[in-house]
């Protein structure tokens, strides 16, 4: 049974919104895209190759679907890290209305989202990955789902966007796996979801 692992990137602030370029995502007049690029190092890079190498499938939200069919299938090289996986292994997209799918290796799942993706978990070797996808990430989380989380945070804030986590989001416990920090300063962290919030007190005892 393949691990179901999501690899996000926010800002210090939680914006997941448009980190790949200006028009990637420009719902709510959003003029930040792109925030990402500037801190792409080797230390970077070398994380991003290493989740790719691990990945057996990938599932994805429809929005980051179609920026990543539009962008991919155009990298050719056989050994790129990314490209190379993205466009040889299976990917299933979760969308609605999303009719017939032109890049290859596509399934569509617009059924129950709890069984199809158990089901999913079931037949994938290594690991059924998500990237980006904010949206879906949550309700992945809110139904238990998903089992790693890698959180690379950015060294910077903007204000507005699209967070990953805003009010509303199902109280959720992880536990830290491992990390590091870029030499551009990303923060490159990995969060097993274990559950429920517990709760405690710092408060002294009233005979204390």
């Amino acid at each position: 049974m393949g691990k179901l692992v999501s690899t996000v990137f926010v800002t210090l602030d939680g914006v997941y919104q448009a980190p790949g370029g200006p028009q990637e995502d420009t719902r709510g007049g959003f003029t930040h895209g792109g925030w990402s690029f500037t801190f792409g190092d080797e230390d970077f890079g070398r994380f991003v190759a290493e989740v790719f190498g691990r990945a057996g499938a990938f599932l994805l939200g429809r929005r980051t679907y179609d920026i990543f069919a539009g962008y991919w299938p155009k990298v050719t090289e056989a050994s790129h890290p990314i490209a190379s996986p993205l466009n040889a292994l299976p990917k299933y997209v979760v969308s609605a209305t999303l009719q017939a799918p032109e890049w290859s290796g596509t399934t569509v799942i617009s059924g129950d989202l709890a069984k199809e993706v158990r089901a999913l978990k079931e037949r994938t070797d290594g690991e059924l990955q998500v990237h980006g996808s904010g949206a879906l990430v949550r309700s992945l989380i809110d139904l238990r789902l998903l089992d790693t989380l890698h959180l690379l945070t950015f060294p910077v804030v903007l204000g507005t966007g699209h967070r990953l986590f805003p009010d509303g989001t199902v109280p959720t416990r992880f536990r830290h796996t491992g990390g590091r920090v870029t030499a551009a300063g990303i923060s490159l962290q990995t969060y097993d979801l274990t559950g429920d919030p517990e709760y405690g007190s710092y408060e002294l005892p009233e005979d204390a």
